[in-house]
């Protein structure tokens, strides 16, 4: 049962001009379906545009032809990108072929694994976009909410060699993706054909009501000792805990995680998740509705660059958030449990699973999943998807593995992989399956500077750099995103890399290696040649002075080269 708004009521508080197109898009309808009829433009209504991301699609244009296309007189070259719900990243081998078919047809011949266990497709144009959701209707998926302001798409650790936990987790995180689900109809009638509702009939959201959430929220189910869903970054983590039996007992619960910031804004900035308490597993999905009402009720509407979950943890203390929580639960969350982790990446190549199956990671470079003419990685997706029995499923770290492979079936599926040559990270530098980078250009409207183009060939000058210094084998995390917004979490990468203008970066050092530390500025606007001269000496002396075991970031704060992060408010731009 819902609790009523406590702060000052959604509909009379200081509202954004987003909130106001909430209020009045009659449930997240507004002139969508009038704009997609309309075959003057390629773009959507402005306030449209908006409402567009509840169901799963940002409108953007091709930046390189942008400045051609002013030339001409002509409007930007609209297109659209969409993104799919798929809680865990898990997906069957149908439902793949399907997905690779769309992008044959709609996708410019490419798929995005996402950083949120997921995929997206790019270029695709507005009247390409109802056969694109009819198409992945017909295999049981789905985009809505996929973005806007509402739960994302759930993660969970999804590498199940360790023990029977994983599919517990997976079990948990489809439960509470589920349940917080909107109910709006709009996304049937708008993209699927289904009727209105009747005369005089209105639709009902029993969670979020009409306003839905000050701003997005994403949740995070990770399993020590990997955090390889980067929990810290999320609004709302659960921690596994598992009992030595190797079954899942209970979840620590974290809140207050955030990637997103503004440059030049000191009252923006990134956050790690805090620990605040303990609850048994049954009731993770009423822990995971409870904090997002709290969210919804108390979030800032006033100001979008103030609305996420951290603001309003850090405005409001952690103990207030607490005591709010236990309030609308009717119950107090038990005090946390040990806890460790030690890593926050993929384990390439192919592991047997507590469910005696094996599972095979592929490393995928930045997510992209296309065909070159040197590395038909696509191709050979398609083709083991074909005679493929178990499951795909995306990680966190924008990576696959093609999961739950028989003793009988595996050397069917690894001739595959070797005829295609696809690559399982075990022969690729520690730092570039330590890498991670969003879209950037062409295609996103924020971006700054380049991302996934630029990062790749940074990577291989600094392999080299790392070589020299003998330290080839040793995992560095390192991130790019082409602006400040953080979808591929630079700040919580050793070495993030945020896109300030075209070419130039603000390098930031000094994360933890699991994720738990945020990292902090070092050098401002610095282009990929300047980059490589500030980090050849740190790599030496890292090389030369390093403890036994100690990470990159963490030898960068104990040497004084950057401050440790504490406290985000206070520490990040300080």
């Amino acid at each position: 049962m819902t609790q009523p708004t406590q702060a000052g009521d959604a509909s009379t508080a200081p509202r954004s001009e987003v909130e106001k197109i909430k209020d009045a898009s009659n449930y997240l309808r507004g002139t969508i379906a009038e704009g997609l009829a309309d075959p003057l433009t390629g773009a959507i209504f402005e306030k449209d545009a908006q409402l567009l991301k509840f169901h799963g699609s940002y409108m953007q244009d091709d930046r390189d032809l942008r400045s051609e296309r002013q030339k001409q007189k002509l409007e930007p070259a609209y297109q659209f990108m969409i993104r799919l719900r798929m809680p865990g990243g898990v997906c069957t081998p149908e439902q793949w072929l399907k997905l690779d078919d769309l992008a044959q047809k709609y996708g410019g011949n490419t798929i995005r694994l996402t950083t949120r266990q997921t995929v997206q497709y790019h270029n695709v144009l507005k009247h390409q976009l109802r056969p694109l959701i009819k198409g992945i209707d017909e295999v049981a998926m789905t985009s809505i909410a996929a973005c806007g302001d509402v739960n994302r798409n759930t993660l969970v650790s999804n590498n199940p060699h360790h023990s029977p936990a994983h599919a517990e987790a997976l079990d948990w995180c489809l439960k509470i993706d589920r349940h917080l689900l909107p109910q709006t109809t709009a996304y049937r009638e708008i993209w699927l054909g289904d009727k209105r509702l009747g005369a005089g009939k209105e639709d009902h959201e029993p969670i979020y009501g009409k306003h839905y959430l000050p701003r997005k929220f994403k949740i995070a189910i990770a399993i020590p000792p990997n955090n390889d869903v980067d929990l810290y970054a999320n609004d709302l983590g659960f921690i596994a805990i598992v009992g030595d039996d190797g079954k899942l007992e209970g979840f620590n619960v974290t809140v207050g995680g955030g990637m997103g910031m503004t440059h030049g804004d000191a009252a923006t900035y990134p956050r790690t998740a805090t620990v605040i308490g303990y609850t048994p597993a049954d009731r993770i999905v009423d822990v995971a509705e409870k904090v997002l009402l709290v969210q919804r009720d108390f979030g800032d509407r006033g100001n979008r660059k103030h609305a996420r979950l951290k603001y309003t943890l850090d405005d409001r203390g952690v103990a207030w958030f607490k005591e709010t929580l236990n309030r609308y639960l009717g119950w107090d969350l038990a005090p946390e449990r040990a806890f460790a982790f030690t890593t926050n990446g993929d384990q390439y190549g192919w592991l047997k699973g507590a469910d005696d199956l094996w599972h095979l990671t592929l490393f995928i470079q930045n997510g992209r999943v296309k065909d070159w003419d040197d590395y038909r990685l696509m191709t050979g997706l398609r083709e083991i998807a074909k005679v493929h029995q178990g499951d795909y499923r995306i990680t966190g770290n924008q990576n696959l593995i093609i999961g739950r492979v028989s003793d009988a079936a595996k050397p069917q599926i690894d001739a595959l992989v070797k005829e295609y040559g696809l690559l399982d990270g075990k022969h690729q530098s520690a730092l570039r399956i330590h890498s991670m980078a969003c879209v950037g250009f062409p295609t996103c409207g924020l971006a700054l500077a380049e991302s996934e183009r630029a990062l790749p060939g940074l990577v291989t000058r600094l392999e080299k750099v790392l070589d020299d210094a003998g330290l080839a084998g040793e995992p560095i995390t390192i991130r790019t995103t082409g602006c400040p917004n953080g979808c591929a979490r630079p700040y919580i990468a050793e070495i993030g890399l945020v896109g300030k203008s075209a070419g130039k970066y603000n390098l930031y050092l000094g994360a933890g290696f699991h994720g738990q530390r945020l990292n902090k500025l070092y050098k401002e606007s610095l282009n990929e040649d300047q980059i490589v001269a500030e980090l050849t000496p740190l790599f030496a002396q890292y090389a030369k002075m390093r403890d036994a075991g100690e990470k990159f970031g963490d030898f960068l704060v104990r040497r004084g080269v950057v401050k440790a992060v504490v406290e985000a408010r206070e520490d990040f731009h300080g």
